[in-house]
């Protein structure tokens, strides 16, 4: 996914440029590698808007709620793409949806802006001729991409006018008194509306085209004086830098600096300190706020770090700050949550962030902390005193007959007490009575693996293994069951279960030969090892020039088991 990642970063650079074409091809490479990734279908879909392809952005918008319909920037998406088609109601729904998931700014602004469009089509726009342009969603981007116009965006009172203009448009005539709209109009109409300025009896000239001004006329007489040329309009000057917020931002880069200097030290008290020095000089940027909980992280102050970073998420969601810098913050808070043992909130938090932007460090943390929340989870449930009552609960329905439902009050028992062999064997018997014999194998081997000297364990092996017509590995497991069973308590038992082992195998080998036998037993990979074995084959060689050889063997507790294997698979036979 890394790939998308880098497609998806170039596609916002294309789109920061305001190149649609690039950042729409860009996000469908992007989507072509990770079609599940809502973030690029919102970002396509943002292109398209960009480029007026309404439907083509509605299309995307609407796979971006369809791929995660938690996400409430898609509904937004949506929300834009049906305004821009003029649809209205459909729009007012789509935001209203939206702000159900989540109480977005950007929502709430969509909401109002589609609502006055909605009023304004509704209203009619006959009292002014420039009513329209000012009914465009993108009216303020338009007039900051034009020098012309861009200078006035810096007076909020005018912005506002603006704002009221988009929500009615009939008052557009009015406001036409300001000379600033002038150039307003000019930009949303794409001319220049300075070069309709003419003064009384000048010549009609294309638009688009000053006219040069007259040379003034010869004095009549000593006391009249020359007209003078109408001066050139001033050039544009470069916005003035207020030289308060550019101390504010100089303190809060030194503040950072001296941060980070600390932090590397591992002087957190200091770091935390020069952190918080940053923002309060420039509350601007979420940086300060995202650096500032790592100190408390690191420091050991969880809370307070998931504090700062919900924090710093709030400030970003007002200012609208880079959705990576809203990610790491989410990101930070599920560390902090991780760390503090919470497990829920740090799945919450990391995909929170990875909603806001997908990254393999995030993705890796989720994955473990998941891990890490099932474990927890399982050994919460763990209640000894519980399983026991499971089980016998599963034992009643046993005895009735009611082997499914056995099964399930056994696999109850295990969950509380994993480590308990006996909800393993007994559920290993309910499968037996089920038919389900694979399953009932490895339950015997659960049960073992729990507790190698738990006797029944090895009993129960045996039955399945001979249900299963295994009968050289049911007569190992006996044996091993007679190994355990130091006692003597399930010697009757053994005893029995051995017995029918023997009548299975002599049943079974009755009428075959030496030859159809070692067939058979070659087919069990672990005969086949022991007969390959160059030892074992001078063992077997040597004893049959001399019996009593193979006794000596037998002291070594390997070559015992390999030749006992041999016995059980008939290829040894002993009298």
């Amino acid at each position: 996914m890394s790939d998308a990642n880098a497609l998806k970063d170039q596609g916002n650079k294309a789109f920061a440029a305001k190149d649609w074409d690039k950042a729409i091809d860009l996000f469908s490479q992007a989507i072509a590698i990770d079609a599940k990734n809502h973030v690029l279908w919102s970002n396509r879909s943002a292109a398209k808007a960009g480029k007026k392809d309404w439907a083509g952005a509605l299309a995307d918008a609407e796979e971006c709620v369809k791929v995660n319909p938690s996400w409430a920037k898609g509904y937004a998406r949506k929300g834009a793409a049906l305004h821009g088609s003029r649809r209205y109601d459909e729009a007012i729904t789509t935001y209203e949806a939206g702000l159900k998931l989540e109480d977005s700014p950007a929502l709430r602004k969509g909401l109002q802006e589609v609502k006055d469009a909605k009023a304004a089509s509704e209203g009619g726009d006959e009292s002014s001729p420039f009513g329209n342009l000012f009914s465009d969603p993108n009216i303020l981007g338009k007039l900051a991409s034009n020098p012309r116009t861009a200078k006035h965006l810096s007076d909020p009172a005018f912005v506002q006018k603006i704002q009221l203009l988009q929500r009615n448009p009939r008052l557009a005539s009015d406001a036409l008194q300001d000379p600033r709209m002038i150039e307003v109009l000019g930009a949303l109409m794409g001319v220049d509306m300075s070069a309709t300025t003419r003064e009384e009896g000048s010549n009609d000239l294309p638009e688009g085209f000053k006219e040069r001004p007259a040379s003034p006329p010869a004095a009549s007489s000593s006391s009249s004086k020359p007209t003078p040329a109408p001066a050139a309009p001033p050039a544009e000057q470069p916005e003035d830098v207020d030289p308060e917020e550019a101390q504010a931002k100089k303190d809060a880069a030194a503040a950072k600096q001296a941060g980070a200097e600390a932090y590397k030290k591992r002087d957190f008290d200091e770091a935390i300190k020069q952190f918080g020095l940053a923002w309060d000089a420039w509350p601007k940027d979420i940086t300060y706020l995202t650096n500032l909980a790592a100190a408390h992280f690191e420091k050991g102050d969880y809370d307070k770090a998931i504090e700062t970073c919900d924090k710093a998420v709030e400030e970003g969601r007002g200012m609208r700050a880079d959705y990576k810098l809203v990610a790491k913050a989410y990101g930070r808070a599920g560390t902090a949550y991780q760390r503090k043992g919470d497990f829920e909130n740090a799945v919450k938090f990391f995909n929170k962030s990875l909603t806001e932007h997908r990254t393999s460090d995030i993705l890796n943390k989720l994955k473990e902390v998941e891990k890490a929340k099932a474990e927890a989870d399982r050994k919460a449930y763990i209640d000894p005193e519980r399983s026991a009552a499971a089980r016998e609960e599963g034992n009643t329905k046993f005895k009735a007959g009611d082997f499914a439902g056995a099964v399930k009050d056994y696999t109850e028992s295990i969950k509380r007490d994993p480590a308990d062999p006996r909800g393993y064997n007994n559920r290993a018997a309910a499968y037996m009575k089920l038919a389900a014999l694979p399953e009932a194998l490895k339950d015997t081997e659960e049960a073992i693996k729990v507790d190698p000297k738990f006797v029944k364990a090895y009993i129960r092996k045996s039955n399945v293994l001979l249900g299963m017509r295994e009968n050289t590995k049911a007569l190992e497991a006996i044996q091993q069951a007679t190994d355990h069973d130091s006692d003597g308590q399930h010697a009757k038992e053994i005893q029995q279960q051995e017995f029918k082992i023997q009548q299975a195998l002599y049943e079974q080998r009755g009428s075959e030969s030496q030859e159809e036998t070692l067939a058979r037993a070659m087919r069990d990979p672990e005969v086949a090892n022991i007969m390959t074995d160059p030892v074992m084959q001078q063992i077997l060689q040597q004893a049959q020039s001399d019996p009593n050889a193979l006794q000596d063997h037998l002291k070594n507790p390997t070559v015992r088991t390999k030749i006992q294997k041999l016995i059980n698979a008939g290829i040894i036979r002993t009298r």
